[in-house]
């Protein structure tokens, strides 16, 4: 899992750009117990919880990009043990939330209800 920030594709500031390449990781990032689900994104950028940000993510071996609008609800201020430093956005209803949603549970179907740590949880 990368935060994607070559020079070619940086996204405008307040645009965060992820790619997720593995299973695993799609699994460890996932935040399924947030109303709507949601992602862990690793960065050192500073945010505040409630704020929004947008998403564009690139999921496994999926060539479409999803653009999802979400909310801080997680901040991970500093890397502890195996889990890196970054922030977890909830998904919107609206804005690519609910198809981001059903297309990772797809994706982890006998996966979710794993006891494998997260980087949330």
């Amino acid at each position: 899992m990368s935060e994607d920030n070559s020079k070619n594709s940086t996204p405008p500031s307040g645009v965060l750009s992820l790619t997720i390449k593995e299973k695993a990781a799609l699994y460890a990032a996932y935040m399924p117990f947030l109303k709507n689900g949601g992602l862990f994104i690793p960065t050192k950028k500073s945010y505040k919880l409630g704020e929004e940000v947008f998403m564009l993510l690139t999921l496994l071996e999926d060539p479409t990009r999803l653009t999802v609008a979400g909310h801080v609800a997680w901040i991970m201020p500093i890397a502890q043990g195996n889990r890196p430093q970054g922030i977890g956005v909830q998904f919107t209803e609206e804005n690519g939330g609910t198809e981001a949603r059903h297309r990772i549970e797809s994706m982890l179907v006998g996966m979710l209800r794993s006891e494998r740590p997260t980087y949330t949880l």
